[in-house]
Order: structure tokens, then C-alpha cells, then sequence
């Protein structure tokens, strides 16, 4: 095995206990915006009101440090729609969340119709499985649009809470793997996951 692939897995090692904990607060924050998706929803678009301004805010200043490029003008514009677009977010959560919404039901119509086209134009190795996902996210948009806009107040929050929950599941199972590495420094080999 390679030795720098082997000191990173002994690094790994060495931290089992902090992953594991990240993996658990992930795990209790996932299930804590599952509880309250919507108090998750409006949290998440906060959040993205908040970086909305500070991106916009640091392109307004970048514009005016680059004066001289031809391309400022549209810079500083851009900058001025985060900002703007920012403080409408924060201003009004819930009408965010409901563009927001609106954009994901669009993006997972489309993205299940494209794999369901592709998967049956194709006929690849395990192309059934595709066709089943793309049924699912076909599905999964219909739901959150046929339910609009009272599915605004709870998708976001949902779909943060299960990523949330499944990266807690994936760290606890990562640091309980690194935690059974050999401790002597003559076995170079990890465990199978």
C-alpha cells in the first residue's frame, strides 16, 4: 500500500472519536430538522439570504477595485442582484423558500425525465435501476408540485434534515472503520468497509 495513502488511514486512526461525533451531531441535526422542517426551511433560506449579501457585497468591492477591466460594469450589476435578491430573502423567508421550491419540483421533474429517456434509449448494464430512480425523482417532483406552495414550508427543511442524517450515518460508519485499523506499524492493510 502506499505510504502516504497508510499515514493518512493512521491520521484517520487517530481521529476515529472526533468523526464519530461529527457523525452523531449530523445525525441529531438531521433528525431535529426532520421534527421542525419548517422552522429548518426557513433557516436554510436565512442562511442563503445571508450569503447572498456577502457574495454580492464582496463583487461590489472586488468591481471597484478592478476600474480599469472592461468587464466592471457587469461586475458591479451582478453584485448589486445578489445583494438585492439577498436582502428580498431575508426580508420575506417564506416567498423564498416558495421560489426555491418551485425551482427544485422543476429540477427533479426534469432530472427523472432525462434519466427515464436515457435509461430506455440506452438499455446499459443496470439501466433498470436508473429507470427506477428516474421514476422516483419524477415522483418526488410531482409530489413537492402538485403540493405547492403548502410544500414549501416543509421540503427544504425535510430534504436538508435526511442529507443531513445520511452524511451523520456515512461518518459514524467511516470512523468506526478507521477506529479497527492495526495499531502496530507492520500490518499496512485497512479494513474492508
Amino acid at each position: 500500500m502506499n505510504q502516504e495513502l497508510l499515514n493518512e488511514a493512521k491520521a484517520l486512526r487517530d481521529s476515529w472519536l472526533w468523526l464519530l461525533i461529527l457523525g452523531v451531531v449530523l445525525v441529531l441535526g438531521g433528525v431535529a430538522a426532520i421534527a421542525t422542517p419548517l422552522l429548518a426551511t426557513v433557516g436554510v433560506v436565512s442562511l442563503l439570504g445571508i450569503l447572498m449579501i456577502v457574495a454580492g457585497v464582496a463583487q461590489i468591492v472586488s468591481a471597484f477595485h478592478c476600474r480599469g477591466w472592461e468587464g466592471v460594469l457587469l461586475h458591479l450589476l451582478v453584485g448589486i442582484l445578489y445583494s438585492v435578491t439577498g436582502f428580498f430573502v431575508l426580508e420575506n423567508p417564506g416567498k423564498g423558500a416558495a421560489g426555491l421550491t418551485l425551482l427544485m419540483a422543476a429540477f427533479f421533474l426534469a432530472a427523472g425525465i432525462i434519466r427515464i429517456v436515457v435509461a430506455l434509449k440506452e438499455r446499459f448494464p443496470g439501466w433498470g435501476w436508473t429507470l427506477l430512480n428516474g421514476a422516483v425523482t419524477v415522483l418526488l417532483g410531482l409530489i413537492i408540485w402538485r403540493q405547492f406552495p403548502e410544500s414549501a414550508l416543509w421540503v427544504i427543511g425535510l430534504l436538508v434534515g435526511i442529507d443531513l442524517m445520511m452524511s451523520g450515518w456515512a461518518w459514524i460508519m467511516f470512523a468506526l472503520v478507521f477506529r479497527k485499523l492495526p495499531v502496530d506499524d507492520d500490518t499496512p492493510t485497512l479494513p474492508s468497509a
